[in-house]
């Protein structure tokens, strides 16, 4: 499996945000495909449990059309609403009944036969890694998950559910705001492991652009001369200083603006050199490496 270089990411593409009309998903969707982005990235619990048959409609289940796509999706999470009435409280669910429930309820709303990517949403307290691997083996052997992995997973729960299960990736926050996992060996794991991390929030939430702390001044600041030197805008150097990474980080963007998408595609071009890196990762910590 070839996950694209970008993936957009769904949750706000319903309810949770834009609101999309089957048409209007269907629109964003093909020119997703047209710029070259042809991974998806769902979670169950989007839109409360409605965002996936949302896109779902939207590609009619086309076999042509899925053919072009890798589809993510992520299982784990419980949230209260009436769209799951047997759900009393918020909690984490990594039992194989609910990973093999929540699979199928993904690939009838979203389409499909199979699910290229399936992540663990949430590290459970109460998780059981031979019944993850279990769930993960069924479901290989059936054809209804090609890959398996996890999000927001740190070294050791890497490790603990590695020994059980293949891991494919590992889907956590990082961005130049968000940098924690390039040093508590989350991301020294993904490497050793060969596992794939997949960034969300890239952008860190659009920070750098709307606050204006001593921090995102700093980022300005340092990013300006990166931005003339490689004729592009301060997210696609943001995006630039993520690709740069060793593991190969894939980042998940969930704007519903193609244009962004089509800049964070474009920032593939840029190739930030080692110095430059770190002059980025200075000015968000507010010093110079020890």
């Amino acid at each position: 499996m070839q996950l694209s270089r970008i993936t957009a990411g769904v949750m706000t593409w319903g309810v949770w945000g834009s609101d999309f009309s089957t048409k209007e998903t269907g629109n964003y969707i093909e020119k997703c495909l047209e710029i070259g982005i042809t991974t998806f990235d769902h979670a169950d619990i989007y839109g409360h449990y409605t965002t996936e048959k949302l896109f779902g409609d939207a590609t009619g289940g086309k076999s042509s059309l899925r053919e072009k796509m890798q589809l993510v999706s992520k299982c784990g999470i419980k949230l209260v609403t009436p769209n799951r009435p047997g759900h009393a409280l918020k909690s984490y669910d990594t039992s194989k009944a609910h990973i093999l429930q929540s699979v199928e309820n993904s690939l009838k709303n979203l389409r499909t036969d199979y699910l290229d990517l399936l992540l663990i949403h949430r590290p459970s307290p109460l998780m059981f890694p031979e019944e993850i691997a279990e769930a993960y083996e069924q479901l290989k052997q059936a054809g209804k998950v090609l890959h398996f992995g996890v999000s927001n997973f740190n070294a050791a729960q890497i490790e603990l559910v590695g020994q059980s299960v293949p891991l494919y990736a590992n889907q956590v926050e990082i961005s130049l705001l968000e940098r924690k996992t390039l040093t508590d060996g989350t991301l020294d794991k993904c490497l050793q492991r060969g596992i794939l991390p997949m960034a969300w929030s890239p952008m860190a939430g659009g920070k750098v652009f709307t606050e204006d702390t001593e921090q995102t001044r700093r980022i300005k600041k340092a990013a300006a001369p990166l931005q003339e030197k490689y004729d592009a805008g301060l997210d696609q150097i943001m995006t630039a200083w993520l690709l740069k990474h060793p593991t190969g980080i894939i980042p998940v963007f969930g704007t519903t603006k193609i244009e962004r998408l089509k800049a964070a595609v474009d920032a593939q071009r840029i190739d930030l050199t080692r110095e430059e890196w770190f002059s980025l990762l200075e000015a968000a910590e507010g010093s110079e490496v020890a």
